[in-house]
């Protein structure tokens, strides 16, 4: 696996690459690296030619200073990891390249509403610095085809809306979301948790998929929504948790979806949820 950090070394491997009629794939991350990040690398080889990750923790994403400090940076042990999968290449850039003018002046990509609502709702911001760092990625790496997580599925639909209205040449995968044997989605942010707490953690997935048992039992056109949320938010307190948000949505554009709404009005339903367990916040969705 080679490593770049200067955009132009990156550039020049992928032109070579390209005049020998290879197809790319590229992998965004944040590091500390897990079995779900090996999930969307092996799947980028079935798909490409080359696959190339980034490692870069964007701090235009983060609207708590405290947690960009304590987000864990683990390169030695992800390069090791990425070789096992053998990806192709590495690249790392750093804030001076992906920022020149500084964060404050930087220019934005903003994907209006959609930004805004659920975990943009309680992350001001938080979207805003992941389309813009992601835009300046895809702009560096050029690559045929860009593969996200469905556990984030907000930020998979943002960056897909994103590469259709810039009409970015490149094709946005979705790769399934992996658990642990409990249900929990795996996540970097699982390291944050007590064994105490991780013990408990496979709750929220336990309680989504009790949602989607019961939207399942529900009389065609007539479930509450509403009432389904609001059982998974008071299960979720009941058990020491401090839930954001349990909610329904269409899976093409997470608009709220009418009672009895068809798989064509907006593609199918997912329900997402966030919530804090002690000191860590929590996300996940399942479709209905």
């Amino acid at each position: 696996m080679q490593s770049f950090e200067a955009i132009e070394s990156l550039r020049r491997q992928v032109r070579e690459w390209r005049q020998a009629g290879q197809s790319i794939a590229f992998v965004p991350t944040m590091g500390n690296l897990h079995d779900g990040h090996m999930a969307l690398i092996t799947h980028a080889r079935t798909l490409a030619d080359r696959v190339i990750a980034s490692i870069y923790i964007n701090p235009l994403q983060f609207n708590n200073a405290a947690d960009l400090d304590s987000y864990p940076q683990t390169l030695t042990e992800d390069c090791r990891r990425l070789r096992t999968v053998a990806a192709d290449a590495l690249y790392l850039p750093d804030a001076k390249q992906l920022y020149p003018y500084g964060m404050t002046d930087s220019v934005r990509v903003i994907v209006p509403g959609m930004s805004d609502i659920l975990d943009g709702a309680f992350r001001p911001g938080h979207f805003t610095g992941v389309t813009t760092v992601v835009a300046k990625l895809f702009n560096i790496v050029q690559p045929d085809i860009a593969v996200f997580g469905d556990k984030d599925l907000q930020q998979l639909l943002l960056v897909r809306r994103m590469v259709a209205d810039l009409m970015l040449p490149l094709q946005v995968v979705g790769v399934a979301t992996v658990r642990e044997a409990d249900g929990l989605a795996m996540s970097s942010r699982n390291g944050y948790l007590s064994a105490t707490e991780r013990a408990r953690a496979g709750l929220l997935y336990q309680v989504l998929s009790a949602l989607r048992e019961q939207w399942r039992r529900c009389d065609e056109g007539q479930c509450d929504y509403r009432a389904l949320e609001q059982m998974a938010m008071a299960e979720l307190e009941r058990q020491g948790w401090r839930p954001e948000y349990v909610s329904i949505r269409r899976g093409q554009d997470l608009v709220e979806p009418e009672p009895g709404a068809s798989a064509e009005q907006g593609g199918p339903l997912y329900v997402l949820a966030a919530a804090w367990l002690g000191t860590t916040r929590l996300i996940d969705n399942i479709p209905l």
